[in-house]
């Protein structure tokens, strides 16, 4: 019997597939194209249906509401009924109230059962490096760690996370208050890409390019850089791309950024492809495409070994 069962909201954008092989229990975020019907992530709307009603209604902007205390209880009570420990994994905090009502089903949960062990965990990060730590949770329960053991190793992976992405219209970035209105104005006259980075526990500007073509090249530069300037060697971490809407430019992506890292050296191994889900994908519009990284555990408790993922 596994020690411990791990929960995570949607926004990891692993896919409810990929979730369910892993073990990992999805809560769904909720979206809704017109404010009033409201769908669950991964459940009622995929992300690809999701980015295809956004390209089909250009104007219309989505909207995103966290999951409930009730809805992380069904995720919780069958895991505490079982005698099993959770261990949830929530968005970032700043960006949503969802890990708050994680902590208040969890209260409610130790009223129903005393005896349960429920870790509520800020992942600090967002979409594909929420997600790399989820599979590094997996992996930890799976080498056999502790709730706690895994809990701290979490803890410290967390803040080794990076991304590089960019996508391709401006007016959702300034809609969900990311760029002001001069800005999206000005740039789509120009006909400037942004370059969007998420490091720490928040967004970060990586500057701009002029056109599309140019704003992937420019990403793949950034990341050959940042892991060149950090020294950073890739097979102590997870690596990871994501996408939006259209997948054949995705796929040329991931070919042309693992044929410069092998021409620069580095292993370049993938642990899957990610569809950005829906609580990114309301500020991005349906063109977000992206590279991340998330340092691995090697330093196993009790000196067990590393299980691959």
């Amino acid at each position: 019997m596994r020690k411990f069962q791990v929960v995570s909201d949607s926004s990891c954008d692993l896919g409810r597939e990929r979730a369910e092989k892993l073990g990992v229990t999805l809560v769904s975020y909720y979206v809704s194209m017109d404010g009033k019907n409201y769908y669950r992530e991964e459940r009622d709307i995929t992300a690809q249906e999701f980015y295809r009603q956004m390209a089909e209604n250009p104007g219309v902007f989505p909207r995103t509401s966290m999951p409930t205390i009730e809805d992380y209880l069904d995720a919780f009570r069958p895991i505490a009924a079982r005698g099993e420990g959770v261990l949830c994994i929530c968005l970032n905090e700043p960006f949503s109230g969802s890990i708050q009502c994680a902590r208040n089903a969890r209260e409610v949960l130790l009223e129903e059962f005393p005896q349960a062990q429920v870790r509520v965990l800020d992942s600090r990060l967002a979409t594909v490096l929420q997600g790399l730590l989820v599979l590094e949770a997996a992996r930890l329960r799976d080498a056999g760690c502790s709730l706690e053991e895994a809990a701290g190793i979490l803890e410290r992976t967390k803040t080794t996370g990076r991304i590089f992405f960019t996508t391709n219209d401006l007016e959702y970035l300034r809609h969900g208050g990311r760029i002001g209105k001069a800005a999206a104005a000005t740039g789509s006259l120009l006909r400037v890409k942004p370059l969007i980075g998420y490091e720490g526990d928040g967004l970060v500007t990586d500057g701009i390019a002029p056109g599309r073509k140019n704003s992937l090249n420019r990403v793949m530069e950034l990341f050959y850089r940042y892991l060149a300037r950090r020294e950073i060697d890739l097979n102590d971490y997870y690596l990871a791309t994501g996408y939006g809407l259209d997948r054949k430019e995705y796929q040329d992506f991931t070919r042309r950024l693992l044929a410069g890292l092998e021409e620069r050296g580095y292993p370049a191994r993938l642990v899957g492809e990610f569809h950005i889900g829906v609580t990114i994908g309301v500020h991005t519009g349906p063109t977000p495409i992206g590279v991340g990284i998330l340092k691995k555990e090697t330093a196993f408790p009790g000196g067990a070994p590393a299980p691959e993922n």
